[in-house]
C-alpha cells in the first residue's frame, strides 16, 4: 500500500471563521494553526499547503490565563544597539490585538517559506466585522 500525497491542483480550499470572544488565546491559536496547516483534512501531506482560509473575529475580547495579561512581554528590537523594546501584554491586547494573535499562531506554524505562505491566509480583526462575506466562510466552533 502506498501513501498518499495530495498534488497542489487536487487542493480545495475553505474559509473559515473563529470568533475568539471569551476564549483562551492558545485554544484561538490553536485551532487557526490547524486549519490553516490542512491537518483536519484526510488528504494532510506535510510538504503541501492543504490548509484553508481563517478569519479571526473579536481578538479584542481574547483572554489571557493566569497572571499573563499583566507578566507576559510582547519584545521587538531596532536592530540598533540598545534597541530592545519590551510591552506587557495588557497594553498590547488595549491597543494592537491583532498583533498579539498573529505571533501566537504564527509561533504555531512552521518555520520556513511553506509556513510564511500559510500565515498569508489568516485575517484578524479586533471587532466583529469583516469584509469577507463574499467568500461565504463557514462558522467554526472551538473546543473548550
Amino acid at each position: 500500500m502506498r501513501t498518499y500525497m495530495a498534488k497542489p491542483e487536487e487542493i480545495t480550499s475553505k474559509w473559515y471563521v473563529l470568533d475568539a470572544a471569551n476564549k483562551s488565546l492558545g485554544r484561538v491559536a490553536t485551532e487557526a494553526a490547524t486549519l490553516l496547516r490542512g491537518k483536519h483534512k484526510p488528504i494532510f501531506t506535510p510538504h503541501v499547503d492543504t490548509g484553508d482560509h481563517v478569519i479571526i473575529i473579536n481578538a479584542a475580547d481574547v483572554v489571557l490565563t493566569g497572571n499573563k495579561l499583566t507578566q507576559k512581554k510582547f519584545y521587538r528590537h531596532s536592530r540598533y544597539p540598545g534597541g530592545l523594546k519590551s510591552t506587557d501584554y495588557q497594553t498590547m491586547l488595549a491597543t494592537k490585538p491583532e498583533v498579539i494573535m498573529e505571533k501566537a499562531v504564527q509561533g504555531m506554524l512552521p518555520k520556513n517559506r511553506l509556513g510564511r505562505q500559510m500565515f498569508k491566509k489568516m485575517k484578524v480583526y479586533a471587532g466583529a466585522a469583516h469584509p469577507h462575506e463574499a467568500q461565504m466562510p463557514e462558522v467554526w466552533e472551538i473546543r473548550d
